[in-house]
């Protein structure tokens, strides 16, 4: 009879157009404009060297500060800040007026900067000559108050930088700021399960569906029913989430994590919280199932945004200020199970988001099938 009715219910959800629709064809959809969205977001924050150009009349009033600024230009460094031109007056004010360098230079005895607009590039250029003016200006005290200095650390020294700071990554993994939202959008189609969940759940209520009425006076166990339909729903949004990593995998071209067996059990984890999700729902709320899937889809969408889907920083902002809603929130546990995945060299915080999913599995479905033995019609 488990098999059977497995079958059974298996043909109706895939025969079901409209569910189809929202738990996998929605989802891709979105992870297709989220690809479109956030494909060049890295690649924009590149940096391009600064074009300016120097006049050169005085050019040679000024050699100490053509040795730098060269030592920071294209051709000479392997990072270059600044592409130069040397020019005259007039081809650099032309130069300017028709947008190709952000500014010029005059060597004289103050180094003027003329620019005309102000912007990234503007504000590089002028914090590079205040720079060089003020390690300039401390050279030359130095070298007035105390000019033995010269001969015991040495001109090269002088300017010479040492940097204190070392930075050191968290993994082996390189931030990719986008790919959050990939993982948001996952975890809200495995909540989107739900939408099955309430659906199979009313196919066995007697006061929901002409088929609940059948199967309540059925010499069926209830909960073998249950089971089977439960299974069933699990079956397809299993299948639906695979066919979305598999889009965002190969198609798309984003790179989730290289851990499948992990990957696989967060998706089948979380496909069953969300199943689990939407009976507890269904038998919880004493409404049509057109209401209920309102609110479902409400709640859906809630947990969503608090998990950074439609603002990365509300997940952070979360866990700093009501840090309790990120370890009830399944949205945001299936998707820090995957970030966890992605960043961390370590399981630990993976494993504790999957098994507060499990406890919220287990209390869904405890709800459900306490509120379902115990539902008794006066007439059917």
């Amino acid at each position: 009879m488990f098999f059977h009715n497995y079958k059974y219910r298996l043909k109706c959800i895939i025969r079901d157009k409209n569910m189809m629709f929202w738990t996998l064809l929605f989802p891709i959809l979105l992870a297709t404009l989220f690809n479109l969205s956030f494909s060049n977001l890295s690649s924009a924050e590149n940096f391009s060297a600064v074009n300016i150009a120097i006049v050169k009349d005085k050019e040679q009033d000024n050699k100490e500060f053509i040795d730098v600024i060269n030592s920071v230009s294209v051709g000479e460094s392997d990072d270059p800040l600044f592409n130069v031109k040397y020019t005259s007056e007039v081809k650099a004010k032309d130069l300017l007026d028709n947008n190709k360098i952000d500014g010029y230079l005059y060597l004289d005895k103050d180094i003027d900067i003329v620019v005309k607009d102000s912007g990234i590039n503007q504000t590089i250029i002028k914090s590079f000559v205040d720079e060089y003016k003020q390690t300039e200006s401390t050279i030359k005290r130095i070298i007035k108050e105390n000019p033995m200095v010269m001969q015991s650390i040495g001109v090269d020294n002088l300017f010479k930088k040492t940097d204190y700071i070392k930075e050191v990554a968290i993994s082996k993994t390189s931030i990719n700021e986008s790919i959050n939202y990939f993982y948001t959008l996952i975890a809200m189609a495995c909540l989107y399960g739900g939408f099955l969940g309430l659906k199979e759940i009313s196919q066995i209520q007697a006061n929901q569906s002409p088929q609940g009425a059948r199967v309540s006076v059925a010499p069926t166990h209830k909960l073998k029913v249950f089971m089977s339909s439960m299974a069933a729903a699990t079956t397809v949004q299993l299948f639906d989430i695979g066919v979305l990593m598999a889009y965002i995998s190969f198609v798309l071209k984003v790179s989730l994590s290289d851990q499948i067996g992990y990957i696989l059990l967060t998706c089948v984890i979380g496909t069953i919280t969300g199943v689990s999700f939407g009976t507890c729902l269904g038998v919880a709320l004493k409404k049509s199932e057109g209401v209920k899937i309102g609110i479902l889809v409400g709640t859906s969408m809630t947990m969503s945004f608090l998990s950074g889907m439609m603002y990365d920083k509300m997940k952070y902002i979360i866990n700093s200020k009501m840090p309790i809603l990120s370890y009830i929130n399944p949205v945001n546990l299936i998707a820090d199970s995957f970030y966890s995945l992605y960043y961390y060299d370590t399981t630990t915080k993976y494993f504790i988001n999957i098994g507060l999913l499990c406890i919220l599995s287990i209390v869904f479905s405890g709800i459900t099938y306490l509120v379902l033995r115990r539902q008794k019609y006066a007439s059917l």
